[in-house]
C-alpha cells in the first residue's frame, strides 16, 4: 500500500526548495482527487490520509510563517501575538490568516497596530478593554440556562481585574465556547460569589482572575468539582510586584484542582478551557440518543 507520505514526499520537496512565497498544500484539484481516489480504493486509509493532512499546510511570508492547519492539528486556529509586531505585519498576516476562513484573534495590540487593522478590515470586532482584535468574528456564545451542554464560567475578582477576563471572554468567542460572566465577587465580599455557586457548580471549568494576594481562585477551588484555570494579574500595591504575589499565592493554593497560568494570561486559560469544553461535548451523546 502507497503512504500517503509517500505520495506527497516529491510535491512537499518541491515546494520546500522554491523559496518564494507559497502555500504547502494538498488543496488542488488534481491532489485532492487522487488522495480521495486513492482512500476511495482502500490503497490509502482514511486514518493514514488525516494523519498527514494534519502536518500540512503552512505559508511563508516575508516575516512570518503562517500554520493554517493549527486548528485541525490542535483545535484552534493560529493566533497573533501582537507586541513587538510592525503594524504592517499585523495587517498581512490577519489578512492571510483571514483568508482561510477561521476566525482571526489577535491580542495585546496597541492602537498603533490597530488602527491599520480598522481601515484594511472595517468588519473587525475589537476589544477595547483587553487590546484585542478578530476577523471573522463568530457571535459571542452565552451558556443556556437549565441546559446540559457544556460551558466555561469566567469569574473576575474585581472591576479592575476586566481587561484580563475580557482577554479570556473574547478568546472563548474566538473559540465559539459557550461562557457565563462573573464581575467584582472578590474575597472581600465573599456573600457576592456565593449567589453566583449554582452557576459556578454546573460549569465544565472556571476561569478565575484576580489580582491583589491572589485567593480567590482557592476559594472557588474548594466549591466546585471542576478544574479551575487561575490567571493572576498585576493589579495591586506595591509588594504585589506586578502579579507576583498573587502568581505565587495562586502555585500554593491548598484547592486540588486549580492550575495557574502567567501573570494577566487570560489567553492562555481560556484557551485550555475551550480545549476541554471540546473534549466533553464530544463525549455527550447526541440529542434524542
Amino acid at each position: 500500500m502507497q503512504s500517503v507520505a509517500d505520495f506527497f514526499a516529491s510535491d512537499l520537496a518541491g515546494f520546500m526548495s522554491a523559496g518564494s512565497a507559497h502555500t504547502i498544500s494538498f488543496v488542488n484539484t488534481d491532489q485532492l482527487k487522487s488522495l480521495l481516489s486513492a482512500v476511495s480504493s482502500g490503497s490509502t486509509s482514511v486514518e493514514a490520509a488525516v494523519d498527514q493532512i494534519r502536518r500540512l499546510p503552512f505559508q511563508t511570508l516575508d516575516n512570518a510563517t503562517l500554520d493554517h492547519h493549527r486548528a485541525l492539528r490542535c483545535g484552534v486556529p493560529e493566533v497573533i501575538f501582537c507586541p513587538g509586531k510592525h503594524p504592517d505585519h499585523v495587517v498581512q498576516i490577519a489578512r492571510h490568516l483571514a483568508a482561510a476562513g477561521h476566525p482571526v484573534l489577535a491580542t495585546r495590540a496597541t492602537e498603533a497596530q490597530i488602527a491599520p487593522v480598522r481601515t484594511a478590515f472595517p468588519e473587525v470586532v475589537v476589544d477595547e478593554l483587553s487590546r484585542s482584535f478578530m476577523l471573522n468574528a463568530p457571535d459571542a456564545m452565552t451558556a443556556e440556562a437549565g441546559s446540559d451542554a457544556p460551558f466555561v464560567a469566567v469569574v473576575a475578582a474585581g472591576t479592575a481585574d476586566l481587561p484580563v477576563a475580557h482577554e479570556a471572554l473574547f478568546t472563548l468567542r474566538a473559540t465559539r465556547t459557550p461562557v457565563l460572566r462573573v464581575v467584582d465577587v472578590g474575597v472581600s465580599g465573599l456573600h457576592r460569589l456565593l449567589a453566583h455557586l449554582p452557576t459556578l457548580q454546573r460549569a465544565a471549568c472556571v476561569i478565575v482572575v484576580a489580582g491583589m494576594e491572589g485567593a480567590l481562585p482557592s476559594v472557588v477551588g474548594g466549591l466546585v468539582a471542576c478544574p479551575v484555570f487561575a490567571v493572576p494579574t498585576s493589579v495591586g500595591y506595591g509588594a504585589s510586584f506586578g502579579g507576583l504575589a498573587a502568581l505565587l499565592g495562586m502555585l500554593n493554593s491548598c484547592a486540588s484542582a486549580v492550575s495557574v497560568v502567567n501573570i494577566d494570561n487570560g489567553f492562555g486559560a481560556a484557551y485550555c478551557a475551550s480545549l476541554l469544553v471540546q473534549q466533553v461535548a464530544k463525549r455527550m451523546p447526541e440529542p434524542g440518543k
